[in-house]
């Protein structure tokens, strides 16, 4: 199974899935993390990033905060999303691989064009 998790330059969970800088890519095979690559997202938008993530292969999105756009556009791409996850995308990785991964239920944007009306709900977006 490969895996995608939204990932910014500290390597934690990247709080906004269509403003990712990139994605921290794990292989796992038998609840073992066996392989990580980097993919720069290189673009934004949801369309593009469920493009590019299905190009690459990926099975399951993890991420922060995601619109239902994106889950939709996600979704018809045969990627299964998990959002509100945070940390350090090695620990949640591994968590994911063991069935033990913890994520927030609270992880939906809902905007426009990110700027009046945009509600996170409780996570915080960086953009």
């Amino acid at each position: 199974m490969k895996i995608a998790i939204s990932c910014g330059a500290d390597n934690t969970v990247f709080q906004h899935f269509g403003h990712t800088p990139g994605f921290a890519i794990y292989e796992i095979e038998d609840k073992t993390v066996t392989g990580k690559t980097m993919l720069p997202a290189g673009t934004s938008g949801h369309g593009a990033l469920a493009g590019l993530l299905a190009e690459a292969g990926v099975d399951v999105l993890i991420c922060g905060g995601i619109g239902g756009g994106a889950i939709t556009a996600l979704q018809q791409n045969n990627i299964k999303v998990v959002g509100g996850a945070e940390g350090r995308t090695d620990d949640v990785a591994q968590a994911y691989a063991l069935g033990k991964l913890h994520t927030r239920i609270d992880f939906h944007c809902k905007h426009h064009d990110h700027g009046d009306g945009h509600d996170c709900g409780s996570h915080s977006c960086s953009h």
